[in-house]
């Protein structure tokens, strides 16, 4: 696989990528993010905010609510500008949001735990932008030994 710091589009599938990406990246769209502390975006999201990440909740049905703190907004676009777009939605969702991703120029598309989609991960990655697919950043930070500088 190639490295994410040297080529644009790469699969990251490595520890080097990983890494690479959660400490060169601080600002997050996180995508179906969630009031009720319950559920794995809310979670994320805390997790995120708690290790020096910069994350716009998205979410239409609760645009201009709060979590965590952080306003919610509807659409992708008003979280721009965008370095990752972390997905939590369903694999079949997935589609429309590497769309909006690629067009506002995201970094990194990282899909979630259990979220894989191929088509919308090899559109990401011919436009230039890194894919992470089935992990998570809040198992991934710790399990990596992360720190923020």
């Amino acid at each position: 696989m190639s490295s994410v710091s040297g080529m644009p589009g790469a699969v990251a599938g490595t520890d080097a990528d990983i890494r690479s990406i959660l400490t060169r990246y601080t600002r997050v769209a996180l995508v179906g993010a969630s009031a009720k502390p319950e559920r794995p975006s809310h979670g994320v999201m805390g997790f995120l905010l708690r290790h020096g990440f910069s994350v716009t909740p998205v979410n239409p049905g609760l645009a201009g609510q709060s979590v965590h703190g952080q306003t919610v907004v509807g659409t992708l676009d008003e979280a721009a500008p965008l370095e990752i777009v972390d997905i939590f939605r369903a694999p079949e969702q997935v589609g429309p949001v590497v769309a909006d991703a690629i067009r506002l120029g995201a970094r990194v598309v990282w899909m979630q735990l259990g979220v894989v989609n191929k088509e919308a991960a090899d559109a990401a990655r011919a436009a230039g932008i890194a894919v992470v697919m089935d992990r998570c950043p809040a198992i991934e930070w710790p399990r990596l030994g992360l720190r923020r500088a």
